[in-house]
């Protein structure tokens, strides 16, 4: 068999996995195989010679070309990638491709990664998701073995909302945001009652568009307006507080504050306004 398709048969065996670290390192399917396809054709022009580990030889590789695309996504703001909500891919087989790998990693953490440097979330995916030693990890970002460690526990404070865990208070609040949350994606209309109180108030900077803000009063109105509705909704600490994102494909379009007293939610603050949403402080819970 000609070298050539050595090759490729042995990097076919790799892409599965190559395009799931980069599409975590970079939120988007099209540029995650746009990355993985570049490593393909590094080793076609290179070939294996002298290499005694492929896959982590192409894990570095595509690591790298990912970490010059966030550069020069940060360098450009992000502003195609985060200033709207349509899906970051077309057609209806590669929408639903997106979809799937998107909640295998898992919606919160997508907009959660956003917020850190590029470096950070090489370091972090590479380190915490995929158990890359730093030793492997400091020349894919430039530094020494320290300084990648300190990149990945800097990273993992600001994923996890810092080393504290959730107080008393916390843990019951979010227990309620998500009992409301798994009521309303799988269309519970007697969940989401049993968790809103009497006199529940809506009030959200888009529900009428415009950017005014809006009001939805009692729990019959909310509970079927939300009734099948958070289908990307998960529960996160927003600003310190928990909270929820709304992010399709990962794409960050809406942030909850809930109210909660003796286990019922009395208000929900919707945002979406996009001042809001780029300042807002997203972890994971």
């Amino acid at each position: 068999m000609p070298q050539e398709n050595v090759l490729a048969d042995r990097f076919e065996a790799d892409r599965a996995r190559l395009r799931g670290v980069a599409y975590r390192m970079l939120g988007s399917l099209p540029e995650a195989e746009d990355a993985v396809q570049e490593a393909w054709l590094r080793l076609s022009r290179s070939g294996a010679d002298g290499v005694d580990n492929l896959s982590a030889w192409l894990t570095t590789v595509t690591s790298r070309v990912c970490l010059d695309m966030l550069r020069s996504r940060k360098s450009r703001r992000e502003d195609a990638l985060d200033g709207g909500i349509e899906p970051s891919v077309s057609g209806e087989d590669a929408v639903e491709r997106e979809t799937i790998l998107a909640d295998s990693v898992g919606l919160a953490l997508l907009v959660v990664l956003k917020a850190l440097s590029p470096a950070e979330r090489i370091a972090f995916v590479l380190h915490d998701l995929f158990d890359m030693p730093f030793e492997q990890i400091a020349p894919i970002v430039e530094r020494t073995p320290e300084a990648a460690r300190q990149l990945a526990s800097r990273a993992r404070r600001r994923v996890r909302g810092g080393e504290a865990s959730l107080d008393a208070a916390q843990t019951a609040q979010k227990s309620v945001v998500d009992a409301f949350l798994l009521a309303s994606r799988t269309g519970d209309l007697a969940g989401l009652m049993a968790v809103l109180a009497p006199n529940v108030v809506v009030r959200s900077d888009v529900l009428g568009g415009g950017g005014q803000v809006r009001e939805l009063r009692g729990a019959e109105k909310v509970a079927n307006f939300y009734n099948g509705l958070a289908q990307t909704a998960r529960t996160a600490l927003v600003d310190g507080a928990i909270g929820a994102v709304v992010a399709p494909l990962g794409q960050l379009t809406r942030v909850l504050d809930f109210r909660v007293e003796n286990g019922r939610i009395v208000e929900i603050f919707v945002a979406g306004d996009p001042a809001r949403l780029d300042a807002v402080e997203v972890a994971m819970v």
